[in-house]
């Protein structure tokens, strides 16, 4: 079947899990446009890291603000797009982590819900979401062989509890199409196999959503 209609599709997963290279591999594989992550020329990546206390509100605020200009964008195009993480994880998982875990405070996390709930009244989910579910001793180790400097002091534990509500997150997800795909034991980088398995069951996943 061709993908001709124009779809959304965005790749959620935790830090390290391989939602970049499996977004440039789709939008090469489907002619996707990517639209990627702001890692590299994010300003408050390593300052989180060395201090999340400090910079965790202006972290999410940025990251916030940036996947819903894109968000709106990828909308707005009539292009098929593929986003590598999105703006739900954002709030659901990440900013709802550093508030559990005592790195942001209560007045921070409530001003940041209630922005993140006004963007969403203009926003249109995607058609279809890939979560890449993965162990935490996938995540350290692909984050150990990418070899970001400021990605060096993530604890164990932080992964972890971003796990956990990453899993209860899928599971009462309900804005659409959901794929989950066991992370563990392939490589779709390295193994073409493996890759072609990801492609057809997104496809077959993608036949049932509606013009």
């Amino acid at each position: 079947m061709p993908l001709s209609k124009s779809l959304f599709i965005a790749v959620a997963g935790n830090i390290g899990a391989g939602k970049s290279s499996l977004t440039r591999l789709l939008a090469q594989r489907f002619g996707w446009k990517p639209y990627y992550e702001s890692v590299d020329d994010n300003p408050y990546l390593p300052d989180f890291y060395a201090d999340m206390k400090r910079w965790s509100f202006h972290l999410q605020i940025y990251f916030l603000s940036n996947r819903f200009k894109n968000h709106k964008e990828i909308v707005e195009s009539g292009e098929s797009v593929i986003q590598d993480r999105s703006i739900y994880e954002d709030a659901q998982i990440f900013a709802r982590n550093l508030y559990e875990i005592g790195n942001m405070s209560e007045r921070d996390y409530e001003n940041y819900v209630s922005l993140f709930h006004v963007m969403m009244e203009y926003l249109k989910p995607p058609d279809l979401l890939i979560y890449l579910k993965t162990s935490v001793d996938t995540l350290v180790d692909q984050i150990s062989r990418r070899g970001r400097s400021f990605e060096k002091g993530i604890e164990r534990s932080y992964l972890e509890s971003l796990n956990i509500l990453y899993n209860d997150w899928i599971d009462n997800y309900s804005l659409g199409q959901v794929l989950v795909i066991n992370n563990d034991s392939i490589d779709f980088v390295v193994n073409p196999g493996d890759l072609d398995s990801v492609a057809e069951s997104i496809r077959e996943k993608l036949e049932s959503v509606k013009t």
